[in-house]
């Protein structure tokens, strides 16, 4: 008779059958699933006084998972929206285990019953025209890897591409016809078609001369296809060495996301619409585009020129606290 309380079993269906077969979850959720718990278990294991392998259901109590989300982000150094990615984890294998098991009902209502973490929403940053330049001209396409880099920060840029999804860009992927587009494979395993610029095609092209087409765009210096790391390390290092020109840029942050927030306020500031940039970016809400909206300063700066105040009153002068005070003693 199988002994259901036992939880390495349960974790390994919710690894290996319940997130892969039966919910096809895209790969980096899968991974961050498994992430929080290689961090949980040993975590558990501690606070239980117990082997790993001999943990039970009900030695992840409530409680317990309250001090792992606390050490998550005291001893880990990590952000309330990591501390909030691990507790869905656990929210969702305790959501796993209580449907199939009738005896774990009341202990998965008591772990879902966690709250997440409000987090402080932070202003998302982005690059300026300028700055956008000097990233593009610090690359030597005169050198193989300089003609990579190159290609590679011009697609970021057009594309507002994710890094993963650029390192695992494939030649068969790109469209260089009469309309130029390429297709990416996004979020969720989701398709979605971006138009590329002629100067984004011309570079491409240079890049993926004489490749089979299931051959990676973004290559090593070795030959082996780039990682989602490779990408960052290529935009932080290009953005170091601008920033030595462009005083502006040493207090961001730039990265590959960060590009990805810039190509969507410059596209906002060209006039495209807010539904055509969501499908430009891949998101599944409208919400997550709105945001664009709200943290372009040049856009809210023409709104306000574009109001009229002929006519307003001019600020009245306010009287001073000690003309308030000898009223005062006036009045006595």
């Amino acid at each position: 008779m199988r002994d259901n309380s036992l939880l390495g079993p349960w974790v390994r269906r919710f690894l290996l059958e319940h997130i892969v077969a039966e919910r096809n979850l895209a790969r980096n959720t899968q991974v961050s699933y498994r992430d929080t718990l290689a961090l949980l278990l040993p975590f558990i294991s501690r606070r239980a006084a117990t082997d790993v392998d001999r943990l039970v259901v009900d030695d992840v109590s409530a409680d317990r998972v309250r001090e792992f989300l606390d050490h998550v982000e005291r001893d880990r150094n990590c952000t309330v929206l990591t501390r909030n990615h691990r507790l869905a984890a656990i929210h969702s294998i305790a959501r796993f285990i209580g449907a199939r098991s009738p005896e774990h009902a009341s202990w998965c209502s008591q772990v879902r019953s966690v709250p997440f973490k409000k987090a402080t929403k932070t202003v998302i940053g982005y690059l300026d025209k300028h700055e956008v330049d000097a990233l593009l001209h610090v690359p030597d396409r005169r050198t193989v890897l300089g003609t990579r880099d190159y290609a590679l920060l011009l697609f970021l840029y057009n594309s507002g591409a994710r890094a993963d999804e650029a390192a695992s860009l494939r030649v068969s992927s790109l469209h260089p016809g009469t309309s130029p587009s390429v297709r990416i494979l996004g979020k969720g395993n989701k398709w979605r078609a971006c138009p590329l610029w002629p100067k984004t095609v011309d570079a491409l092209r240079l890049l993926v001369a004489a490749r089979s087409s299931d051959d990676h765009v973004f290559r090593g210096r070795t030959g082996a296809p780039m990682t989602r790391f490779g990408v960052h390390r290529v935009v932080t290092l290009c953005a170091a060495k601008a920033a030595e020109e462009v005083k502006t840029m040493r207090s961001k942050r730039i990265s590959p996301h960060n590009l990805r927030h810039t190509t969507a306020v410059h596209l906002l500031r060209a006039g495209v619409d807010i539904n055509t940039i969501r499908a430009w970016l891949g998101h599944v809400s409208l919400d997550t585009t709105n945001i664009y909206a709200e943290v372009d300063l040049e856009m809210k700066a023409k709104a306000l020129a574009s109001v009229d105040i002929t006519g307003l009153p001019g600020p009245s002068r306010q009287r001073q606290p000690k003309s308030l005070v000898m009223d005062f003693l006036r009045r006595l």
